[in-house]
């Protein structure tokens, strides 16, 4: 029981490390929640500051995903069981998501994830790593929509989970960690109908 809440509590405090809210308010003295679609993270940072400051908040998101399941990779990889260590990397994954999209300290109003999660995935299974980021590359290129191109990537991740054959307790966190991405990326599929989404080449 004290791994499984270490590895939850652990993946919330460090996805809970706002990047976007923290360039916002020190070098902009802003909200970064007042401005593009009013979410905190990379994508609505290109938006609101421009492509340099939202390739620096991917890049230390990703990075904050990686040192969280790092962590949880020193503490209990000497664990003989392997389905259960397995169990909680992913366990620990989705709570990087959660403490990214929900941070306590910004009323629970956070970003959407995905760049954690790709950071994640780096360190959970190279594979399901490089299929998740071929995923989200070719279909974000194809489409010009960075949302669908999450929705490709966070289907990746429970397809791949299934297909290396990972515990059913971990492909139903793939399964959930999908479901809170497309509840998050609602909002921005109702806006590719209308044809009001932002597209990736007009972010440069």
């Amino acid at each position: 029981m004290s791994k499984i809440l270490i590895s939850a509590f652990m993946g919330y405090l460090f996805g809970s490390f706002q990047t976007s809210y923290i360039v916002g308010k020190v070098l902009k003295k802003v909200d970064i929640r007042d401005y593009g679609y009013g979410n905190a993270g990379a994508s609505n940072t290109v938006i609101a500051f421009g492509f340099k400051y939202g390739v620096i908040v991917a890049m230390v998101d990703i990075l904050k995903a990686v040192l969280s399941i790092m962590f949880i990779r020193y503490l209990f990889s000497a664990s003989h069981d392997t389905r259960y260590f397995a169990s909680l990397m992913y366990l620990n994954c989705i709570f990087i998501i959660l403490g990214h999209n929900f941070p306590f300290y910004m009323k629970f109003r956070g970003g959407k994830g995905t760049a954690s999660l790709i950071g994640a995935l780096l360190v959970l299974d190279i594979k399901i790593a490089i299929i998740g980021i071929l995923a989200i590359v070719l279909v974000t290129l194809m489409t010009n929509y960075i949302a669908l191109g999450t929705m490709a990537l966070v289907s990746s991740f429970a397809v791949s989970t299934i297909w290396f054959h990972y515990s059913v307790y971990c492909i139903l966190i793939a399964i959930l960690i999908g479901l809170m991405s497309l509840i998050k990326h609602l909002p921005n599929i109702k806006r590719i109908l209308k044809g009001t989404e932002m597209k990736l080449r007009n972010s440069f």
